[in-house]
Protein backbone atom coordinates (compact mmCIF):
# COMPACT_ATOMS: atom_id res chain seq x y z
CA UNK A 1 0.00 0.00 0.00
CA UNK A 2 2.56 2.41 0.47
CA UNK A 3 4.60 1.81 -2.87
CA UNK A 4 1.26 2.28 -3.90
CA UNK A 5 0.91 5.72 -2.21
CA UNK A 6 3.95 6.85 -3.67
CA UNK A 7 3.46 5.79 -7.21
CA UNK A 8 0.13 7.41 -7.28
CA UNK A 9 2.01 10.56 -5.86
CA UNK A 10 4.19 10.43 -8.48
CA UNK A 11 1.83 10.34 -11.19
CA UNK A 12 -0.47 13.19 -9.16
CA UNK A 13 3.42 15.33 -9.54
CA UNK A 14 3.91 14.59 -13.03
CA UNK A 15 0.20 15.61 -14.30
CA UNK A 16 0.80 18.82 -12.13
CA UNK A 17 4.10 19.72 -13.33
CA UNK A 18 3.19 19.16 -17.11
CA UNK A 19 0.19 20.95 -17.23
CA UNK A 20 2.47 24.05 -15.14
CA UNK A 21 4.27 24.74 -18.82
CA UNK A 22 1.17 26.80 -19.77
CA UNK A 23 0.58 23.89 -22.84
CA UNK A 24 -3.28 23.44 -21.88
CA UNK A 25 -4.14 26.91 -21.32
CA UNK A 26 -5.16 29.33 -24.56
CA UNK A 27 -3.04 32.47 -24.10
CA UNK A 28 -3.03 35.84 -25.77
CA UNK A 29 -1.13 38.81 -27.39
CA UNK A 30 -2.04 42.30 -27.88
CA UNK A 31 -0.34 43.33 -30.00
CA UNK A 32 -0.09 47.17 -31.88
CA UNK A 33 1.67 48.16 -35.27
CA UNK A 34 3.04 51.22 -37.06
CA UNK A 35 4.47 52.44 -40.08
CA UNK A 36 4.91 56.12 -40.69
CA UNK A 37 5.88 57.09 -44.04
CA UNK A 38 8.55 60.39 -43.43
CA UNK A 39 9.28 60.78 -47.05
CA UNK A 40 9.01 59.35 -50.13
CA UNK A 41 11.71 56.80 -49.42
CA UNK A 42 11.64 56.40 -45.78
CA UNK A 43 8.86 55.44 -43.14
CA UNK A 44 9.37 54.20 -39.42
CA UNK A 45 8.50 51.09 -37.72
CA UNK A 46 7.06 50.93 -34.61
CA UNK A 47 5.32 47.77 -32.42
CA UNK A 48 4.36 46.93 -29.21
CA UNK A 49 3.21 43.45 -28.30
CA UNK A 50 1.86 41.90 -24.91
CA UNK A 51 2.02 38.39 -24.57
CA UNK A 52 0.14 36.29 -22.02
CA UNK A 53 -0.05 32.67 -21.14
CA UNK A 54 -3.68 33.18 -20.68
CA UNK A 55 -6.26 35.17 -22.07
CA UNK A 56 -6.51 38.28 -19.39
CA UNK A 57 -3.07 37.49 -17.42
CA UNK A 58 0.02 35.64 -16.13
CA UNK A 59 2.79 38.02 -18.10
CA UNK A 60 5.06 35.78 -20.67
CA UNK A 61 6.65 38.77 -22.77
CA UNK A 62 7.10 42.58 -23.74
CA UNK A 63 8.04 42.99 -26.92
CA UNK A 64 9.00 46.62 -27.87
CA UNK A 65 10.50 46.96 -31.57
CA UNK A 66 11.60 49.88 -34.22
CA UNK A 67 13.29 50.22 -37.12
CA UNK A 68 13.68 52.76 -40.32
CA UNK A 69 12.46 50.92 -44.33
CA UNK A 70 13.59 52.12 -47.14
CA UNK A 71 11.12 52.07 -49.97
CA UNK A 72 12.68 50.18 -52.48
CA UNK A 73 9.83 50.01 -54.84
CA UNK A 74 6.35 49.86 -53.83
CA UNK A 75 7.17 46.02 -53.58
CA UNK A 76 10.30 46.01 -52.53
CA UNK A 77 11.16 47.10 -48.48
CA UNK A 78 14.51 47.42 -46.72
CA UNK A 79 14.79 47.18 -42.96
CA UNK A 80 17.07 48.03 -39.80
CA UNK A 81 15.98 48.27 -36.47
CA UNK A 82 16.14 47.58 -32.92
CA UNK A 83 13.78 45.26 -30.36
CA UNK A 84 14.06 45.16 -26.28
CA UNK A 85 12.41 42.39 -24.96
CA UNK A 86 11.28 41.00 -21.52
CA UNK A 87 10.40 37.66 -21.11
CA UNK A 88 8.98 35.21 -18.13
CA UNK A 89 10.11 31.54 -19.32
CA UNK A 90 7.74 29.72 -17.01
CA UNK A 91 4.01 29.39 -17.01
CA UNK A 92 3.89 29.84 -13.22
CA UNK A 93 4.73 32.66 -10.80
CA UNK A 94 7.64 32.21 -8.12
CA UNK A 95 8.79 34.85 -5.49
CA UNK A 96 11.52 36.56 -6.93
CA UNK A 97 11.88 35.80 -10.22
CA UNK A 98 14.03 37.25 -12.70
CA UNK A 99 12.77 37.55 -16.19
CA UNK A 100 15.30 37.82 -19.07
CA UNK A 101 16.25 40.93 -21.09
CA UNK A 102 16.77 40.84 -24.53
CA UNK A 103 18.84 43.53 -26.71
CA UNK A 104 17.84 42.60 -30.14
CA UNK A 105 19.61 44.36 -33.89
CA UNK A 106 17.57 42.87 -37.21
CA UNK A 107 17.59 43.43 -40.66
CA UNK A 108 14.97 42.99 -42.67
CA UNK A 109 13.74 42.30 -46.03
CA UNK A 110 10.13 42.50 -47.55
CA UNK A 111 8.94 41.45 -51.20
CA UNK A 112 5.49 41.59 -52.55
CA UNK A 113 3.45 40.52 -55.70
CA UNK A 114 0.17 39.66 -56.41
CA UNK A 115 -1.62 36.45 -57.76
CA UNK A 116 -5.12 37.58 -59.09
CA UNK A 117 -7.09 38.75 -55.45
CA UNK A 118 -4.08 36.73 -53.38
CA UNK A 119 -2.17 39.44 -52.19
CA UNK A 120 1.51 37.71 -51.50
CA UNK A 121 4.19 38.72 -48.95
CA UNK A 122 7.72 37.68 -48.49
CA UNK A 123 9.92 38.59 -45.03
CA UNK A 124 12.95 37.80 -44.96
CA UNK A 125 15.21 39.27 -41.13
CA UNK A 126 18.33 38.56 -39.76
CA UNK A 127 18.53 38.71 -35.49
CA UNK A 128 21.24 39.09 -33.66
CA UNK A 129 19.78 38.87 -29.80
CA UNK A 130 21.85 39.95 -26.69
CA UNK A 131 20.28 38.18 -24.17
CA UNK A 132 20.38 38.45 -20.32
CA UNK A 133 19.63 35.59 -18.48
CA UNK A 134 20.04 37.66 -14.86
CA UNK A 135 22.77 34.71 -13.45
CA UNK A 136 24.34 34.20 -17.36
CA UNK A 137 24.39 35.89 -21.12
CA UNK A 138 24.40 34.89 -24.14
CA UNK A 139 24.49 36.00 -27.93
CA UNK A 140 22.04 34.05 -30.25
CA UNK A 141 21.83 34.59 -33.74
CA UNK A 142 18.56 33.72 -35.85
CA UNK A 143 16.57 33.69 -39.25
CA UNK A 144 13.50 34.20 -39.66
CA UNK A 145 10.69 33.51 -43.13
CA UNK A 146 7.47 34.45 -43.14
CA UNK A 147 5.08 33.70 -45.87
CA UNK A 148 1.71 36.21 -45.41
CA UNK A 149 -0.88 36.21 -47.89
CA UNK A 150 -4.05 37.97 -47.85
CA UNK A 151 -7.30 37.87 -49.66
CA UNK A 152 -9.82 41.02 -49.88
CA UNK A 153 -13.29 39.58 -49.39
CA UNK A 154 -14.87 42.86 -49.63
CA UNK A 155 -13.87 46.66 -49.29
CA UNK A 156 -14.48 46.52 -45.53
CA UNK A 157 -12.71 42.83 -44.32
CA UNK A 158 -10.15 40.81 -45.57
CA UNK A 159 -8.35 37.12 -44.18
CA UNK A 160 -4.94 36.94 -43.54
CA UNK A 161 -2.73 33.85 -43.13
CA UNK A 162 0.86 33.28 -42.39
CA UNK A 163 3.21 30.66 -41.82
CA UNK A 164 6.84 31.79 -40.45
CA UNK A 165 9.76 29.46 -39.47
CA UNK A 166 12.61 30.27 -37.19
CA UNK A 167 16.29 28.81 -37.86
CA UNK A 168 18.88 28.70 -35.30
CA UNK A 169 22.08 29.87 -36.54
CA UNK A 170 24.02 27.94 -33.80
CA UNK A 171 23.05 24.69 -31.64
CA UNK A 172 20.16 23.30 -33.06
CA UNK A 173 18.57 24.49 -36.00
CA UNK A 174 15.19 24.46 -35.90
CA UNK A 175 14.25 27.18 -33.94
CA UNK A 176 10.24 27.49 -33.78
CA UNK A 177 7.16 27.50 -36.43
CA UNK A 178 4.28 29.91 -36.31
CA UNK A 179 1.07 29.56 -38.00
CA UNK A 180 -1.72 32.05 -37.88
CA UNK A 181 -5.00 32.65 -39.66
CA UNK A 182 -7.02 35.84 -39.00
CA UNK A 183 -10.12 38.33 -39.93
CA UNK A 184 -9.30 41.26 -40.82
CA UNK A 185 -11.51 44.78 -40.70
CA UNK A 186 -10.41 48.23 -42.18
CA UNK A 187 -11.18 50.86 -39.71
CA UNK A 188 -9.96 53.44 -42.21
CA UNK A 189 -8.17 54.35 -44.61
CA UNK A 190 -5.00 53.84 -42.76
CA UNK A 191 -5.55 51.66 -39.85
CA UNK A 192 -7.43 47.82 -39.47
CA UNK A 193 -8.25 45.16 -36.37
CA UNK A 194 -7.11 41.73 -37.07
CA UNK A 195 -8.39 39.18 -34.43
CA UNK A 196 -6.85 35.67 -35.34
CA UNK A 197 -5.46 32.13 -33.90
CA UNK A 198 -1.66 31.20 -33.73
CA UNK A 199 0.02 27.99 -33.53
CA UNK A 200 3.47 28.59 -31.86
CA UNK A 201 4.74 25.20 -32.20
CA UNK A 202 8.17 24.25 -30.94
CA UNK A 203 10.65 21.24 -30.70
CA UNK A 204 8.80 20.27 -27.22
CA UNK A 205 5.89 22.29 -27.08
CA UNK A 206 2.90 23.78 -28.65
CA UNK A 207 1.11 26.61 -27.56
CA UNK A 208 -2.33 28.26 -28.59
CA UNK A 209 -2.56 31.80 -29.10
CA UNK A 210 -5.46 34.51 -29.25
CA UNK A 211 -4.13 37.30 -31.57
CA UNK A 212 -5.62 40.94 -31.37
CA UNK A 213 -3.51 43.41 -33.49
CA UNK A 214 -4.06 46.76 -34.14
CA UNK A 215 -2.32 48.62 -37.16
CA UNK A 216 -2.09 52.34 -37.66
CA UNK A 217 -0.20 53.44 -40.48
CA UNK A 218 -0.71 57.54 -41.05
CA UNK A 219 1.32 59.09 -43.74
CA UNK A 220 3.37 61.94 -41.65
CA UNK A 221 5.18 63.44 -45.15
CA UNK A 222 2.17 64.59 -45.69
CA UNK A 223 1.61 66.75 -42.48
Amino acid sequence: MRRICIFLAICISAVGFAQNTGEDDWGAWYMYFGTNKVSDKLSIHSEAQFRFYETTGNFNQLLLRTGLNYHINPDAIATFGYAYIATDGTFEEFPNEIDSKENRIFQQLILKNKVGQFLFEHRYRLEQRFIDFGESTDTQHRARYRLQVTLPLTNTFFINVYDEVFINLQDEIFGQNRLYAAIGVHITENSSLQLGYLKNHFNEANFDRIQVGFFFNPDLSKK
